[in-house]
């Protein structure tokens, strides 16, 4: 089943799937998932109340230029359709007008609300990072989409995934097993709780300025081309 943008299925799924990582990396059971009609939408929330950490802790490193007048923050399900929607139709033309020029950054930051392999794949990227390579993982993965819990985010998969991008695989086995980013991801998944975010993909556009702008939904390029440029006016 898909659903777009992807609805929680129960807070606790991240913490139950984490433990499970704890456990090992394989054997890990699906589960059904609930569906609502898409409705993305744009809402200008003016300036932050919640602190800037947390957009920017316990996710990704930036991509492109750190001094970037412009944050682009995604809160994503690596096995979301909707977000799998976004990095196939927009988030290449957002890299070469604003990521590649300077004007825009960009963090990933982990929601897992759909099935126990989402929190796995979010671990691989993880511990892709140590090694350097977070967004390579990080597009290897939404390259290999098929679905929601059919298994393509396996861990037998992931493996072939880290392997594909060239990883000191007994590095990245290791921290898989032993689970090392647990911490980072449940933090992740809690600060997109307290944003109040009910699905993936969401988006967070912090202006020159501090003021924040919330896109729901795989929104096409226009979009968020229309948020960026009305920012670098500022």
């Amino acid at each position: 089943m898909i659903h777009g943008p992807s609805l929680v299925i129960g807070a606790g799924i991240a913490s139950i799937a984490i433990f499970v990582v704890f456990l090992g990396f394989d054997g890990i059971s699906n589960e059904k998932e609930l569906v609502i009609k898409p409705a993305p939408k744009v809402q200008q929330v003016g300036p932050a109340k919640i602190i800037l950490n947390t957009f920017v802790d316990n996710g990704s490193p930036i991509l492109g230029n750190p001094n970037a007048p412009i944050t682009l923050i995604e809160f994503g399900d690596y096995q979301c359709h909707f977000c799998n929607v976004f990095f196939h139709s927009t988030e290449n033309d957002i890299m070469e007008k604003y990521v590649e020029t300077g004007k825009v950054k960009m963090i990933f930051k982990d929601y897992n609300i759909i099935g126990p392999d989402s929190v796995n794949a979010s671990h691989g990227a993880h511990c892709a990072n140590d090694q350097g390579l977070f967004w390579e993982y990080h597009d290897i993965l939404y390259s290999n989409w098929t679905g929601e819990n059919n298994g393509w985010a396996s861990s037998e998969n992931l493996g072939k995934f880290a392997q594909e991008i060239g990883l000191d695989m007994d590095k990245w086995s290791e921290c898989m097993l032993e689970g090392l980013h647990s911490q980072t991801i449940l933090a992740s998944n809690e600060d997109a709780r307290s944003l109040e975010l009910t699905g993936t993909p969401a988006f967070f556009v912090i202006g020159p300025d501090g003021k924040t702008t919330r896109l729901f939904g795989a929104q096409p390029f226009e979009t968020f081309e229309k948020v960026f440029e009305n920012e670098l006016k500022k």
